[in-house]
């Protein structure tokens, strides 16, 4: 994407450790985390209409990209305190957060670890909102996947099978919309240190039974904060049901549905994605946090919902996640 090409990758060093991002743009800070095995390159195809709006950053997050890869906290709080010293480093002290994925989580962890600094949050595909996943990442958390996913991401079977990946991706075969984004993520694991952050990453949050990560029980502290759902409709990694999970657990989101887009909408439709974001920032006010508000919802804790009792772990059947009491 020629944003005057590409955007300079900058580099903070952080707790001893290098931290890469991108920074774009002018006016509020707006904040995207990429998923899993990506990088902020998940994120060119929106940076030039986002940064006409906002002061843009997007990090490479640790074992990811450009940033280091050391034996390191890679949980989800680890990630959104990194995230949190990032926009301290840079002058930031709050923004809209948009996390797609696993960032998803993260930008939701973000926003119950530092409310202070939380002004908006976007939920992209994000994970932590029922068990349902791919097969192969519940695969690879079993015993031996490690040695397996070693075996996969060497270069004779890597380069060729990311290839024909590709190749698929483009006739456009059904099930395969996916395919490009995944083989981004599949030529990274090439890297021993990569592989590595991504095996204890993905271990932290899925199991052989699926996502272990939920902020369902969580949400009702996010209630207060304007929140943006945004999904592909053919999502092959996250079914898209979980979207009306987030959508119901989050009463007054707004929800967006991509046609045509999967697992990576700001990738597949990044037209429809940059207009859903710009038009969700412009049109709500940043939440302004109240200590007392803040605490009260804590002691009070979550209403009780009627898909919660019948589901205690996850939101599985979209039409009743909708039809929740909120």
């Amino acid at each position: 994407m020629p944003l005057s090409a590409v955007p300079e990758v900058q580099v903070l060093t952080i707790h001893g450790h290098r931290r890469a991002f991108v920074k774009v743009g002018r006016g509020p800070a707006l904040v995207l985390i990429h998923g899993i095995g990506c990088d902020h390159r998940t994120w060119l195809p929106v940076l030039r209409p986002l940064s006409r709006h906002f002061t843009v950053i997007a990090p490479d997050l640790l074992g990811h990209g450009l940033s280091d890869a050391p034996r390191a906290d890679y949980s989800v709080g680890g990630y959104a305190n990194g995230v949190r010293d990032l926009l301290a480093l840079n002058g930031i002290s709050s923004a809209t957060i948009v996390g797609h994925s696993l960032g998803g989580g993260i930008a939701m962890q973000f926003a119950y670890q530092f409310p202070r600094s939380t002004q908006r949050i976007v939920l992209v595909g994000s994970g932590g909102l029922g068990r349902s996943v791919n097969p192969l990442l519940r695969a690879i958390t079993m015993p031996g996947g490690s040695t397996a996913l070693k075996a996969v991401t060497t270069p004779p079977v890597r380069v060729p099978a990311a290839a024909a990946m590709r190749r698929l991706h483009s006739l456009g075969l059904p099930g395969t919309i996916d395919f490009g984004g995944l083989a981004d993520v599949y030529e990274a694991l090439g890297r021993p240190d990569r592989r590595r952050a991504f095996h204890h990453v993905l271990r932290a949050a899925v199991d052989w039974r699926g996502q272990v990560i939920t902020m369902l029980d969580r949400a009702y502290l996010a209630e207060s904060l304007p929140c943006l759902v945004v999904w592909g409709e053919q999502d092959t990694v996250i079914p898209v049901k979980h979207a009306y999970a987030a959508h119901s657990v989050l009463p007054g989101s707004q929800l967006e549905v991509i046609p045509h887009a999967g697992h990576f909408p700001h990738e597949d439709d990044p037209e429809h994605f940059a207009s859903a974001l710009i038009d969700f920032i412009l049109d709500t006010k940043p939440a302004k946090y109240d200590g007392r508000a803040w605490v009260k919802a804590l002691a009070s804790g979550p209403r009780p919902r009627k898909f919660w009792a019948s589901r205690p772990h996850l939101v599985e059947d979209p039409e009743a996640a909708d039809g929740a009491e909120s």
